[in-house]
């Protein structure tokens, strides 16, 4: 494939039966799927099975990956995807530290770097600096590589409308409110971009990666604390796309002020715990908001993530799943949610934001893909 300023281009999944296929190809990896397990999976006829791995065949997207013994009969081909027949690269905005990954179709990390970042400098100045990253992480560096890019996830703090890949009154960061961040990383980079908040970036990412893990709530501490919501088998993201601004919930009337402007904002006492050093306090706040959603949504697993909670991952796990376990005996639930790190610390954010990307090519994310989206998103077929 040759590599274009307007990023690669995959005909073939502009059908939702190949899109099918081709995500079961990647979910088998390497030892991949036959022809007739693809029909038994996807409930399409065999005819319509090879017609699909014979088009995706010719586009370079999957090859041979050697025989199966059959019941009867010849051996069965074997196919599987092919990894690196394009790639997308995710990057995330935080307020003082980019980082960007590049992705291939199944999933691998290929490249990627981090460096400091001032998101509260001049956005055009930020976005000449996002697209220098890259470029950097495309081209590996001194050494160009001729890579079939299929676009750029951009995960950046909320508020924000996903949809047009505008930002809002970042909190701390109000010169951001409005500013088309999609359009203009698009026309510096030549690449399709697509923008959502990071949590919600790094919360598709682990329920791609995490089969069968239910309704969760990822809660990312770092620079702020925010939650992504997956409900239903999808990305709830809301009508107005403003879910998951678990941060700014008041838990203390009275308190202090918090930089949204509210007080006793859950992120205003968790991270002046974590300020003075005091982990068990701000394990003990982010798992009383951890409750609290627990309880609203009754949902299956808290996974925490985030640069903060890296740092001490055992202490946070130990003293979130304390307040929900409480929780749960006070209300008589013998079986409380579990509470697990998803790790990487702020990895999972950028990794996600390239799935912002690819998982659209694979059916699994309805409506998600560049230029715009639903306020929900389905993760399953």
């Amino acid at each position: 494939m040759n590599r274009s300023n307007s990023g690669a281009n995959l005909p073939t999944l502009r059908s939702h039966n190949a899109a099918l296929v081709l995500d079961l190809l990647r979910v088998a990896g390497e030892r991949g799927i036959s022809r007739l397990e693809l029909a038994e999976r996807t409930g399409l006829t065999p005819q319509a099975v090879s017609k699909i791995t014979a088009r995706l065949r010719a586009e370079g997207l999957a090859t041979d990956a050697g025989h199966r013994a059959s019941t009867g009969g010849k051996p069965r081909t074997v196919l599987r995807l092919v990894p690196d027949a394009g790639y997308a690269v995710g990057m995330h905005l935080d307020r003082d530290e980019l980082t960007v990954v590049l992705v291939d179709l199944a999933g691998a990390v290929a490249a990627g770097r981090t460096a400091p970042l001032d998101f509260g400098a001049p956005a055009d100045e930020v976005v000449a600096v996002a697209a220098y990253a890259v470029a950097a992480v495309r081209d590996g560096g001194a050494r160009p590589v001729d890579l079939p890019v299929l676009g750029v996830g951009v995960a950046v703090p909320g508020p924000l409308d996903h949809r047009g890949g505008v930002l809002h009154r970042v909190t701390g960061f109000p010169q951001w409110d409005g500013y088309p961040l999609r359009d203009a990383l698009a026309a510096r980079t030549g690449l399709p971009v697509v923008v959502d908040k990071d949590t919600n970036a790094a919360a598709l990412g682990l329920a791609l990666r995490a089969a069968g893990a239910g309704d969760f709530a990822y809660l990312h501490l770092g620079t702020g604390l925010g939650a992504g919501l997956v409900l239903g088998g999808g990305l709830h993201r809301g009508a107005r796309t403003g879910a998951g601004e678990f941060g700014h919930q008041t838990v203390q009337l009275d308190g202090p002020v918090c930089s949204c402007g509210g007080r006793g904002c859950i992120e205003a006492l968790c991270l002046a715990a974590v300020a003075r050093g005091d982990v068990a306090e701000a394990a003990r706040v982010l798992g009383t908001g951890a409750a609290n959603l627990v309880g609203l949504l009754d949902i299956d697993r808290v996974m925490l993530g985030g640069r903060t909670v890296a740092a001490d991952p055992d202490a946070y796990v130990r003293g979130v799943r304390a307040v929900i376990d409480e929780r749960a005996r006070l209300g008589g639930i013998d079986a409380p949610v579990p509470v697990t790190a998803a790790g990487g610390g702020d990895r999972p954010v950028a990794e996600g934001a390239a799935q912002l990307v690819l998982a659209p090519l694979f059916g699994r994310v309805a409506g998600a893909g560049v230029g715009g989206a639903d306020g929900g998103a389905a993760l399953v077929p």
